[in-house]
């Protein structure tokens, strides 16, 4: 058995790269612009990190079965990544919109020459983005592992 026939491994990578690539489409359908730097980026619609431990979990679960000690593992980490998305890195992208607003707004009382970089603040996804990456993790878990 090779690296190449893991099939867990190979679902998780294929449904975050599908899930970053629909990111990328969702922007050219909605904003009219092309924005590969998507593929790369954390946030957004759907969730990449949900659509990999969902796939990860899914496919376990058909291989080695859903009472399994594999699964289990699985399910459990799958779901602290997406509790964890909605959670801590929502609320720190929440954190980063305000100081970054704060910044702006007092921008008046810094130093001369002093630009502070504006913080990254699409960190974390909303249930809905979670929800559909999960969806899209575990079509693909089904796909790869079937």
């Amino acid at each position: 058995m090779t690296l190449f026939d893991n099939v867990p491994l190979i679902a998780a990578i294929a449904a975050s790269l599908g899930a970053q690539m629909v990111k990328v489409l969702l922007v050219l359908a909605t904003e009219r612009r092309w924005a590969p730097e998507r593929l790369l980026e954390t946030g957004g619609m759907p969730s990449s990190h949900s659509a990999s431990v969902a796939a990860l979990a899914t496919s376990v679960g058909i291989l080695y079965g859903w009472a399994h000690p594999y699964f289990a593992i699985a399910a459990v980490f799958a779901s602290i990544v997406m509790y964890d998305a909605t959670g801590i890195r929502r609320a720190a992208g929440m954190q980063a919109e305000l100081i970054n607003d704060l910044v702006e707004e007092l921008g008046h009382l810094f130093d001369e020459g002093f630009q502070p970089q504006a913080l990254k603040t699409l960190l974390g996804h909303t249930y809905p983005q979670v929800v559909v990456g999960a969806l899209v993790g575990i079509v693909t878990g089904i796909v790869v592992a079937t």
